[in-house]
């Protein structure tokens, strides 16, 4: 186990997988949060667009989503994310586009789980918002929002252990978290092989089961009472 560590860079791997997931999980955050706004609008044009976003990126494959963020926006269309002149351009760029792809196909799921805390608010507290003035934006704001992220805490808390493990498709484009670091292994040496599927597998265990039994507790604690 010690030349997996000193030979492969284990823990290397690891902090690039849960950089990958903080900045990830941010960005999905928000973006989620804007097209279930798009999606809950009373104009008809926004409320296409956000269920189209929704409709197209859940329904295209990761790997697909993350190719195309290198192949279209670097390759073909020549956008940076980094300083082409770092000695370090390829890591640092690959990085952040492996990070927008994971933001733009979890963002949909995101969306997805603040609609379903938006269903469990009851029909009567959006009227009596519009009937003291509040706009739509005042009352998602002020009203809907804020308990709609509290009904949603476990199937938020699903997508972001769902986007952890997805993070391991970022080495499409190279990036060198713990898929790239077992896929160094089967290459070079494959009689580590076993040993690496098990520090893998270990590593991914310690960063989801914290994350389900958290989300488990503050879905009971922080539950709108009805």
């Amino acid at each position: 186990m010690s030349t997996l560590f000193s030979d492969y860079d284990l823990l290397s791997a690891l902090w690039m997988t849960i950089k990958l997931t903080i900045a990830a999980a941010i960005g999905s955050l928000v973006v989620g949060t804007v097209v279930a706004v798009l999606r809950m609008s009373p104009v008809p044009m926004l409320r296409f667009l956000g269920t189209s976003y929704v409709n197209i990126f859940r329904n295209t494959p990761l790997t697909l989503i993350i190719l195309s963020c290198n192949l279209v926006l670097w390759a073909k269309l020549g956008i940076n994310l980094a300083d082409s002149k770092s000695p370090d351009f390829f890591d640092t760029n690959n990085f952040r586009l492996a990070v927008v792809g994971l933001v733009l196909y979890h963002a949909s799921y995101v969306c997805e789980s603040l609609r379903s805390g938006v269903n469990t608010i009851p029909l009567g507290q959006a009227e009596a918002a519009r009937s003291i003035g509040l706009t739509f934006g005042q009352s998602l704001r002020e009203v809907i929002l804020p308990q709609a992220f509290r009904g949603s805490i476990v199937p938020l808390g699903n997508a972001l252990i769902a986007l952890t493990k997805n993070t391991t498709v970022a080495v499409v484009i190279g990036v060198a978290e713990m898929a790239a670091m077992l896929a160094k292994v089967t290459e070079d040496d494959p009689g580590l092989l076993n040993q690496a599927f098990v520090a893998s597998a270990i590593a991914f265990v310690l960063l989801t089961l914290p994350t389900g039994l958290l989300v488990g507790h503050l879905g009971k604690k922080l539950a709108v009472k009805r």
